[in-house]
């Protein structure tokens, strides 16, 4: 049976946690507001969707030519989970700035260049939906635009919530990322069943 609560921890913290897109939007919503952010956003949309059709696209071929790979790719993603919640953990909370540009096309073009949603995609693909869904394309599109809109979702949270986001994690560093690094712990053990 589909994990619903496994899955959609790992996508919305994930999602929620700094990257390119959540820093970008941030740091947009900031300077423009939140209107005048749209268009990076609208473009990490349309960006995020194409990238992540594409990686879904990749992990069922793959996984369909090559049924060997998903213990191997379970391993990894269990480990990167756990790289992630140790150095969530220990990360002081401090935020760089970069005051890129902030068009549409800026936000569209961020994503073929952005690892953290190729990981995002092939993490929640080979590790908790092609065992349910594979050969399947209709319901692994579905899930490859509930990804994108997540994600999509979050950056829109932190460009409307610029500088409160700093504010949050500059006074509550230590237990934010506690509770962040506890809820990948937890996604990496899900990934065998515990």
């Amino acid at each position: 049976m589909f994990n619903w609560f496994a899955f959609l921890t790992y996508a919305v913290i994930t999602a929620a946690t700094p990257g390119p897109n959540n820093i970008m939007s941030m740091i947009n919503g900031g300077r423009l507001g939140f209107k005048g952010a749209l268009p990076f956003n609208f473009g990490i949309l349309a960006g995020f969707a194409a990238v992540m059709l594409i990686c879904t696209a990749f992990c069922s071929t793959l996984t369909e030519l090559i049924p060997a790979v998903k213990t191997p790719m379970l391993i990894a993603g269990a480990a990167y989970m756990l790289h992630l919640a140790r150095a969530t953990y220990k990360s002081d909370g401090v935020i760089t700035e970069d005051h890129s540009r902030s068009g549409f096309y800026s936000g569209l073009i961020l994503q073929f260049i952005n690892p953290k949603i190729y990981i995002y995609c092939i993490m929640s693909m080979q590790a908790y939906i092609l065992p349910f869904y594979t050969g399947e394309p209709c319901k692994l599109t579905l899930f490859a635009l509930l990804l994108a809109f997540i994600g999509f979702v979050f950056t829109l949270c932190w460009s409307a919530f610029g500088s409160a986001f700093r504010l949050l994690f500059s006074r509550h560093t230590k237990s934010v990322n506690t509770i962040m690094a506890l809820l990948l712990v937890y996604c990496a053990a899900s990934l065998f069943g515990y």
